[in-house]
């Protein structure tokens, strides 16, 4: 028998390194290349919204990853199929049906990656304790956000100097999502050999549930509900915005109210002080709540996660293009989403508590990215309304609904505090 924990250091890091990279290259990365071939900001924010679609409706298929095998052949299967249709964006990006082409193959990379997430949260929450599910969360937020700056980063750099060698972003975009293709087929790999088999050693019936209506009537009948799926809906409304029109605003030319950055300057930004900061705040924030419990470190984290995103309306409206002042603010960015997210990441937890815990978060999480999709779909017509210094400003303005909500929610205050006696 496999005991609960083991092995946690080394497969919780590359298990939530490999669920956040398919994410970020379908949500974020796909932002850029398609501004660097040529989209519209108004296409773009509502095609690549409408890629979040497949988290939104995951919890229609979250029973059947319970019902059906583990969730460690489901995560390892799904892997590989996000690593084939990576594959085949980049074998469709040189065609003349390129955004129709590209996005069917994002389409079922979304779909994949969505199923892919069921899975290893379910097998996060099996093979952990509660109080290392605590401790854990802040290198779990972590890995997966270094996944995300690998992808905003280290593959942005990697295509912005092929754009550069070539001339020619179709090319380079086709090579880069090639090399992308390959990493996810090697993080499936190292799953394989990571991730302990829990599942088939234990036999544990009471994480699954025993009917497909039954896990939906259990959820929606837990206590205060309907307020907690609020407070998902609008935890994040302003930086679902903000990550769509990023981006472009830094590769916009300044006549179009942006700062003429290049591919390759966008993604060093993101890979190197932004990796750095984002890592410290996520292991910070796991750190505290597992100290201090979920309560006393909620509002911080609320504020951290949306008062960086003043600065960028400060960058937009005073037009400056000074490489410090934009790596400063992305540097309090990720930092402050870092650390804001371990609490979220921590609520998230709490609601999916009990009997069908992997469908409950399921759920959880579909209402966290239709919480994404939908302010995303018109992020790119507020922005062209606005401008850059107009939209950011309502960025800011959309955290009050969640620092709202804060008063009514409930959860323990405790919750996720590491107990005295135990060893970490």
């Amino acid at each position: 028998m496999i005991e609960k924990d083991k092995g946690a250091w080394i497969w919780v890091p590359i298990l939530y390194f490999t669920q956040g990279l398919p994410y970020v290259l379908v949500v974020s990365v796909s932002v850029i290349m398609y501004k660097q071939l040529g989209v519209s900001n108004e296409d773009i924010g509502l095609y690549t919204s409408l890629l979040y679609l497949p988290w939104v409706l995951k919890p229609l298929w979250s029973p059947f990853v319970d019902l059906k095998s583990t969730k460690r052949k489901w995560f390892l299967a799904m892997q590989f199929l996000i690593a084939l249709a990576l594959f085949g964006v980049a074998l469709t990006i040189p065609s003349n049906m390129f955004l129709t082409a590209t996005l069917a193959c994002f389409w079922m990379a979304a779909f994949a990656s969505a199923t892919n997430d069921i899975a290893s949260d379910g097998y996060y929450m099996l093979g952990l304790t509660e109080k290392k599910q605590s401790f854990f969360v802040g290198m779990r937020s972590t890995f997966y956000r270094l996944a995300m700056v690998t992808g905003e980063g280290l593959i942005v750099v990697m295509a912005g100097f092929l754009e550069n060698k070539y001339g020619d972003n179709s090319k380079a975009w086709s090579l880069t999502m090639t090399a992308a293709a390959f990493l996810m087929l090697a993080l499936t790999v190292s799953n394989f050999f990571a991730a302990p088999k829990y599942e088939a050693e234990q036999n544990d019936d009471t994480e699954s549930p025993k009917g497909f209506f039954e896990v939906f009537a259990s959820f929606f009948k837990k206590p205060g509900i309907g307020m907690a799926l609020a407070f998902i809906l609008t935890y994040r409304l302003g930086e679902s915005q903000l990550v769509k029109m990023a981006a472009p605003f830094l590769l916009d030319a300044p006549d179009k109210g942006g700062l003429g950055y290049s591919t390759e300057q966008l993604g060093t930004i993101f890979g190197t002080a932004g990796v750095i900061f984002l890592s410290i705040g996520g292991i910070l924030g796991g750190i505290l709540i597992s100290r201090d419990g979920l309560k006393k470190w909620m509002l911080p984290m609320v504020l951290s996660l949306n008062l960086p995103n003043l600065l960028y309306a400060i960058l937009a409206m005073s037009k400056t293009t000074n490489i410090y002042a934009v790596t400063g603010t992305v540097i309090l960015e990720k930092f402050g989403y870092g650390f804001g997210f371990a609490a979220f990441l921590m609520y998230l937890i709490y609601i999916a508590e009990g009997k069908s815990k992997t469908s409950h978060y399921a759920i959880a999480t579909g209402f966290m990215a239709l919480g994404m999709m939908l302010p995303g779909m018109i992020s790119g017509f507020m922005q062209q309304w606005l401008g850059y210094g107009g939209f950011f400003v309502w960025v800011v303005i959309a955290a009050l609904p969640a620092l709202f909500l804060l008063n009514f929610i409930k959860y323990p205050a405790d919750f996720g505090k590491k107990s005295s006696t135990e060893n970490e």
